[in-house]
């Protein structure tokens, strides 16, 4: 199988790029960065300039992109021109942006996904049933990234909380609370608490406490490589060649639904 990788110069790029050249089955045939990247040229295979997608996507079986949120819209629209199904593992997107991944995946199937690894995406899971059980608990979530990372909170956590806001019947749009600095920040009975660290090269930690009377629960999943993300963005990119049009996530790629 033919791929396309964009933001190949990235930390998640370039994991990508190992994963795929050790996989005999994966064949890279292009390696894309944002023009005037002084990656472009370099590495190997060699990165090109993204201006050159449409040319490179004529002989790809699937995009993955892990850029940014304007980039990852440009390539998507390429994407859909070409009909080459995407699997994007940008985060940060605002709600407007969400709707316009949705409308193109009408015409492509995409993956969609905050987070590539199998375990958290068992997370996801873990946690919708947690809060299902105990609606009445505490929820909050803590995740930690290195110091280059610029969203915030990590897409992950923006997943897990909408994940337990659903499942006790809140709508996180009222009920997440994104740090708290004030002389009066008494919690209130409906929050929904995400914090967010930033420190070192800490790959990424994310926890989600339910707390009641006299106990509590910790869910905690540790990243220790960037190659469990990179192993389940080939994989989705496997998964999504002839799949029908549609939005598609990790829990439908691992057959967790």
């Amino acid at each position: 199988m033919k791929i396309t990788v964009c933001g190949a110069a990235g930390r998640m790029g370039q994991a990508i790029l190992a994963i795929a050249k050790s996989d005999e089955d994966v064949e890279v045939v292009g390696a894309l960065e944002h023009e005037g990247s002084r990656a472009i040229g370099t590495g190997e295979p060699i990165i090109s300039s993204v201006n050159n997608l449409e040319k490179f996507l004529s002989e790809t079986d699937a995009l993955i992109d892990f850029t940014n949120t304007d980039s990852a819209l440009k390539n998507l629209d390429i994407a859909k021109g070409c009909k080459i199904p995407v699997v994007i593992g940008t985060t940060g997107f605002n709600e407007e942006q969400k709707k316009r991944v949705a409308e193109i995946s009408k015409s492509i199937p995409i993956v969609f996904s905050p987070n590539m690894s199998v375990g958290v995406n068992i997370l996801f899971k873990l946690v919708e049933a947690v809060a299902k059980k105990i609606p009445d608990y505490d929820i909050e979530i803590v995740e930690v990234h290195h110091n280059k990372k610029k969203d915030s909170p990590s897409g992950t956590a923006t997943k897990l909380a909408e994940v337990a806001a659903s499942s006790i019947g809140r709508d996180i749009n009222d009920a997440g609370v994104y740090g708290r600095h004030s002389a009066d920040a008494l919690r209130k009975k409906d929050e929904i608490g995400v914090h967010s660290v930033r420190a070192g090269d800490i790959v990424g930690d994310h926890t989600v406490y339910f707390a009641g009377p006299g106990e509590r629960i910790e869910l905690t999943h540790r990243a220790h490589s960037r190659d469990t993300f990179a192993a389940g963005a080939v994989r989705a990119a496997k998964w999504v060649v002839g799949r029908k049009t549609g939005l598609y996530d990790m829990t439908d790629v691992l057959s967790l639904k």
